[in-house]
């Protein structure tokens, strides 16, 4: 497999994840749900500050150091995956490990498109207003990540107790809202560990 069909697939990838997230950031308030199968299937438009584990190292004036240098190290992440790929494929690795690679790279780049640029042309959403493009709400590399797939496929109304370290009572199982561009990361990382992992060997 190329280096180029590769590319042309992360293009399309890409474009997929960033055209729907527009669309949601465009067309939805913050926090509004579009039932699409009752009861195990809805678009709910959340956003995603993007920094691990709630971490928000701020100076006096507000800026969000943490967030920068998460986004930062991603870039640079997603820049020694696609260096990766290029060199499997010149020393023709499978196509099924190149594609999971590249389905990775593709998702964080996606993700990192919002953190770079959504700040920068979107004015900011909130649950009484619908984002427009200019006005900016955040500076390059601190926008928000938009999230849209939510599928509680059931409720944890009442658990045994020795569950209680698994589950919370009242909470959705499966309550994490993601987008396309996680989807690629997870399904490759999926593939990849039950499929290729003689390769990684």
């Amino acid at each position: 497999m190329k280096f180029k069909h590769l590319t042309i697939l992360a293009l399309l990838l890409i474009v997929a994840d960033q055209a729907l997230k527009i669309w949601v950031k465009t067309h939805m308030h913050l926090g509004e749900a579009i039932v699409v199968f009752p009861d195990w299937f809805q678009l709910l438009f959340v956003e995603n500050n993007g920094a691990a584990f709630g971490m928000q190292l701020q100076n006096g004036g507000g800026f969000d150091w943490g967030k920068l240098l998460l986004s930062l190290f991603r870039v640079g992440l997603v820049g020694a995956i696609c260096y990766y790929i290029w060199r499997l494929v010149k020393e023709k690795a499978p196509a099924g490990v190149l594609v999971g690679l590249t389905l990775i790279a593709a998702g964080a780049f996606g993700n990192i498109i919002d953190c770079a640029l959504y700040g920068l042309i979107f004015s900011e959403s909130t649950p009484a207003t619908v984002a427009h493009f200019g006005g900016g709400y955040a500076p390059f590399m601190l926008g928000k990540v938009v999230d849209m797939f939510y599928f509680p496929l059931f409720r944890w109304d009442s658990c045994p107790s020795w569950l209680g370290f698994l589950v919370d009572s009242g909470k959705y199982f499966f309550g994490a809202v993601f987008n396309l561009a996680d989807a690629y990361i997870s399904v490759a990382v999926v593939y990849l560990l039950l499929f290729q992992y003689k390769f990684f060997k």
